[in-house]
């Protein structure tokens, strides 16, 4: 296991305005995305307030609405086989809410109507955190700024953004099963409120498995495979794993801001002409079409396809 003392951690509080800090703050999120893909933001503009109602919450409706059907799930993974039957199985209790295009929050049995205003508020604050995020990184890459999040726009105007908000268990057999299996995530940036008390969740960097330390009231950051092919491979999406914990209830709140499904991703012209077009052009919702069934398989074989894809095309138009 790798140390995790020097995981990126950047205060947007340096990059707000044009101060003498601003430079070298730029520096770190930028050496982050190209050599982590992962990192945590500080001073996001995000209330603590905010964040503290949002855990009570959640941790209180997994209390009293998921906890005994997990419960029940568990014990009979466990009996009914073990190694075997856990093998292809994550130690998680999940639901998803999808923010955009069209949100379905009003449809989600068991959420109170409080429970659902302070979710919506929260996703809205981190839409924006996504979008000033994209557009730094924008900065960094010498893109225009709003490349990024034009870029995940389709016919709609509008991105993919969701949310899973996840619970992880105590597991009495964490040599048997995963939190969550390894896996690059398929989308564009994922930003993370994650427990501060029960760790788990590491990510894959030099051949070693590091711990993202939980902080207090921090988000998390990750690039996603989209980000990876709009940089022609200058960002890269990295694997990550929850591992099961014996003691504590991990929560997890993972929003997703992606492309819209119908939005075309390819390099952007600027990056793919300095360094060569190595990555591919596709539809975002095709793409999600073979991840759903590759998701914790290597991401190379994906881009790989659409690569083979693009030349067959390019093939049948030359003999035309």
């Amino acid at each position: 296991m790798a140390p995790a003392s020097s995981f990126p951690i950047i205060d947007m509080g340096l990059l707000a305005g044009g101060g003498e800090e601003r430079p070298a703050a730029m520096d770190l999120l930028h050496d982050a995305c190209e050599n982590w893909g992962f990192f945590q933001v500080l001073d996001h503009g995000i209330s603590t307030e905010l964040m503290d109602e949002v855990e009570r919450m959640t941790k209180g409706h997994y209390k009293r609405v998921r906890e005994q059907r997990f419960l029940e799930f568990a014990s009979k993974t466990l009996e009914d086989g073990g190694g075997r039957a856990a093998e292809n199985l994550d130690w998680e209790s999940t639901f998803f809410v999808r923010h955009l295009p069209e949100p379905n929050i009003a449809e989600i049995p068991d959420l109170d109507d409080e429970y659902r205003r302070v979710m919506k508020r929260f996703a809205s604050e981190l839409e924006t955190l996504a979008e000033r995020l994209l557009d730094l990184l924008c900065e960094n890459l010498g893109l225009e700024k709003g490349y990024l999040t034009r870029a995940f726009r389709g016919s709609k105007g509008v991105p993919t953004f969701g949310t899973k908000v996840s619970s992880y268990p105590p597991c009495p057999r964490p040599d048997l099963v995963k939190g969550l299996r390894a896996h690059t995530d398929a989308g564009g940036i994922i930003l993370l409120f994650q427990d501060d008390r029960v760790g788990g969740l590491q990510l894959l960097k030099d051949g070693e498995w590091v711990d993202v330390p939980p902080t207090r009231h921090s988000i998390v950051v990750n690039l996603g495979d989209q980000l990876e092919v709009i940089t022609n491979g200058r960002y890269k999406s990295v694997l990550h794993r929850v591992v099961a914990q014996t003691d504590g209830n991990r929560m997890s709140i993972a929003s997703f801001y992606n492309p819209a499904s119908d939005a075309v991703i390819f390099p952007a012209p600027a990056l793919a002409e300095a360094a060569g077009g190595a990555y591919p052009k596709f539809v975002f919702e095709d793409y999600m079409k073979l991840y759903v069934r590759h998701k914790f398989e290597d991401k190379e074989p994906r881009f790989e396809a659409f690569k083979s894809v693009e030349r067959q095309s390019s093939n049948l138009i030359a003999t035309a």
